[in-house]
C-alpha cells in the first residue's frame, strides 16, 4: 500500500483524532467528559480495526450512543445566536480542534467509501462524533477555567 493510499488517509486521520482526543481528557474537564471521550477513543480503534479486517464491529448502536450523549449536553446549552471562535479556554480550543480533525476523518473515509461503498454506520459516526465534540466544546467554554 502506497503512503498516500486513501486507506492509510483514513487510518492516519483516525489516529490524529484519537491523539487530540487523549490530549484533550489530560484537560480539566466535567468527569463525565473524560470517560466519554475515553470511550471513543476505544471506538475509533473499531472504525480502523472494520476498514482493515473488513469486518462490522462498529454498530448503528454506537452511533445512537454518540447522538443521545451529544442531545443530552445540547439541551443544556443556550440556542446559539453567533459563531464560536475557539480560545475561550485551552480545554474549549482543544475539543474545537478535535472536532475539526474528526470532519478531516469523515471526509477521507467518504472518499474511501465511494470506492469500496461500505461502512456506512462509520460515517455516520463520525459524523455525529463531530457535533459531540462541538456540544462538548461549548459546555467546556462554559464552565471550565
Amino acid at each position: 500500500m502506497n503512503k498516500d493510499d486513501i486507506t492509510n488517509e483514513v487510518f492516519g486521520n483516525i489516529d490524529e483524532l484519537s491523539a487530540s482526543l487523549g490530549i484533550v481528557r489530560c484537560e480539566t474537564l466535567p468527569m463525565p467528559f473524560k470517560t466519554v471521550l475515553y470511550r471513543i477513543q476505544q471506538e475509533l480503534v473499531l472504525v480502523c480495526s472494520d476498514i482493515f479486517l473488513d469486518s462490522s464491529a462498529l454498530s448503528q448502536e454506537h452511533v445512537r450512543q454518540v447522538e443521545l450523549e451529544t442531545e443530552a449536553i445540547a439541551a443544556e446549552l443556550p440556542a446559539l445566536s453567533h459563531f464560536i471562535i475557539p480560545g475561550e479556554n485551552r480545554a474549549s480550543a482543544m475539543l474545537h480542534l478535535s472536532r475539526a480533525i474528526c470532519r478531516r476523518a469523515e471526509r477521507s473515509l467518504t472518499a474511501y467509501c465511494r470506492e469500496r461503498k461500505q461502512f456506512p454506520h462509520h460515517l455516520e459516526y463520525l459524523n455525529r462524533l463531530s457535533s459531540l465534540l462541538f456540544a462538548m466544546a461549548r459546555t467546556t467554554e462554559r464552565y471550565a477555567v
